[in-house]
């Protein structure tokens, strides 16, 4: 079964594809993610992602990087609380991208690793890809809560055994919280 799988990072990805691939589903990753700041923390989380990746036999698309369209998305909610409407905004930029092309290279549905942070609401990552799927044609949002059946357990185990890099936030410079 074709997956395009949208992917945050390393630490939420790789009990997901773990269990995909145990599942007989062979996902393409696609790595798009502006929201992350600054450049050099997206570039050690792409890193990380495309480590995995390729030590599982995957394919990893590599999304363009823009951080200023990103910030024209969710530009008068950089005050929001995190899990508020700028988190929508930015949920719905980065699924739509992942709904069109799911799209443009023929695959059936796409889901998201955003749904295994235990610091994501589900019901927004699930409304925003819902939304993005309506935006495109013959495209689906698998919703699934990959936080279930062990897999957050199986998360912290990867990123033990793998040696990944965890980051402590979110990815944009307003979701930093305070040390």
């Amino acid at each position: 079964m074709p997956l395009l799988l949208h992917t945050c990072c390393a630490p939420c990805s790789a009990a997901i594809i773990e269990w995909l691939l145990a599942n007989e589903i062979r996902p393409v990753l696609f790595y798009f993610n502006p929201n992350i700041f600054p450049r050099a923390e997206y570039e050690i989380r792409k890193k990380e992602s495309a480590r995995y990746a390729y030590s599982q036999g995957l394919e990893i698309i590599d999304g363009d990087y823009d951080h200023a369209r990103w910030l024209d998305c969710i530009a008068g909610l950089e005050g929001e609380p995190e899990r508020g409407r700028r988190c929508m905004e930015c949920f719905k930029m980065r699924l739509l991208a992942a709904a069109r092309l799911a799209s443009e290279r023929g695959f059936d549905r796409f889901a998201t690793t955003l749904a295994s942070s235990r610091w994501k609401n589900l019901r927004q990552i699930a409304e925003a890809g819902h939304w993005a799927a309506s935006q495109c044609n013959n495209v689906a949002f698998w919703e699934k809560n990959w936080r279930k059946d062990g897999l957050s357990e199986r998360r912290r185990a990867l990123i033990r055994e793998n040696g990944f890099y965890n980051q402590t936030y979110c990815g944009c410079e307003f979701s930093v919280r305070p040390r």
